[in-house]
């Protein structure tokens, strides 16, 4: 067993070392699956997998992290100390369940402080079906009508600019709710701007115009790992919305009535101070997370049609999410201005790890003891 805070890791590279040698000293057989591109220290950058467990188990968890490059500081320290945890490792053994560690989706962010894959692609935007025209549903002209103001010309925001997006909001808060972000036209600006938008290849939350490495590796690794299985269950690792360090599980399947109950008799009943964890939605409003599209976990269903499939994803938050938003437009903007200040860099890229990492041994402490908690549950699940 490790402490919890030598789990986490100050760059991917080593991250990566960290995960690699977690995983070869629990006698794991690794696979690597090499980017195509560097990392920011110009190392080899990879989509590593793990599995703890028979080939042929008939019930699968996945843990998996850095879907979203930059918050893979956190989703890799979870896993780092799962494989260091033979409390845990052996309840896993002991019930037949093989654990699938997925280590960076989406490496190239993680190495370059991105949220984005290095085709500026929200990757859990990118699950959509491009050999067809988009289904209208994929429309977001809430984003058409933000995107010249979330990345303006200049950096940081003019105070015409702010005011601009305060006119925006406005218009569209709901002075009669209760819900203060609603009542602000806060949480219709977060849903125009996350829910995905596929016209503005440069913009924020792009889903893309075809399917992305990561996409394209992540199947690779659910066709060989996953389509032997009769129960998959799915916790992916997330950070950026809800309270500082609180762990939202947020359903992660079809909007199955089914699927939910059973996500929430698995993760809904223990573990917060007031003694509960509601297994949120995105499809009743429930959740911190607005509605979106091009969802990653869709790639379950085509992949391992014959399981039957159970996931969450695991939210950590951070900071208020106006703070988050603003961090990602400040990422946004300069990755499309290449001649900005290295002092603006320098601090646009502190401003972004800040907004999905909070480096202190507390906030550590309840990402670890939360994912452990959802990893013994879904264990349970399973067997159920």
């Amino acid at each position: 067993m490790i402490q919890i805070p030598q789990a986490f890791s100050s760059t991917y590279a080593q991250a990566r070392v960290k995960f690699l040698e977690a995983a070869a000293t629990a006698g794991l057989t690794i696979t690597s699956f090499s980017h195509p591109l560097l990392g920011k220290e110009a190392e080899d950058l990879a989509m590593d997998v793990a599995l703890d467990g028979s080939p042929d188990a008939k019930e699968l968890l996945i843990v998996s992290s850095a879907c979203h490059g930059v918050e893979g500081y956190c989703g890799s320290g979870v896993q780092v100390f799962a494989l260091h945890d033979q409390e845990w490792r052996d309840k896993a053994k002991a019930a037949g369940v093989a654990v699938l560690y997925i280590h960076a989706l989406n490496p190239y962010g993680f190495s370059h402080l991105r949220r984005v894959t290095h085709e500026n692609v929200d990757l859990n935007r990118n699950f959509q079906d491009f050999s067809k025209p988009l289904h209208e549903a994929t429309a977001n002209p809430g984003y058409t009508s933000l995107h010249d103001l979330l990345l303006p010309k200049e950096w940081p925001p003019t105070p015409e600019n702010i005011a601009a997006c305060a006119d925006w909001m406005a218009s569209r808060a709901l002075k009669d709710s209760k819900n203060p972000d609603e009542a602000s036209g806060l949480r219709a600006f977060q849903q125009a701007v996350t829910k995905g938008q596929y016209t503005h290849a440069n913009g924020l939350f792009f889903g893309g115009n075809a399917p992305t490495w990561s996409n394209l590796t992540l199947r690779k690794v659910l066709r060989q790992y996953a389509q032997k299985c009769e129960k998959l269950a799915w916790i992916d690792l997330h950070t950026g919305l809800g309270p500082s360090g609180y762990g939202e599980r947020i359903f992660a399947c079809n909007d199955d009535a089914a699927a939910y109950a059973r996500a929430s008799r698995w993760w809904g009943n223990a573990g917060s101070p007031s003694g509960e964890t509601p297994v949120t939605s995105i499809y009743n409003g429930s959740s911190a997370s607005a509605f979106l599209t091009g969802l990653m976990w869709m790639a379950a269903y085509e992949e391992a049609p014959q399981a039957e499939y159970t996931a969450i994803a695991m939210e950590y938050g951070t900071q208020p999410v106006n703070e988050v938003l603003s961090a990602l437009r400040a990422d946004h903007w300069l990755a499309n201005h290449p001649e900005a200040s290295p002092e603006l860099a320098t601090q646009i890229k502190a401003q972004l790890l800040a907004a999905f990492y909070t480096d202190t041994d507390v906030w550590k402490g309840q990402i670890v003891s939360q994912a452990r908690q959802s990893m013994f549950q879904a264990v349970d699940g399973l067997k159920s």
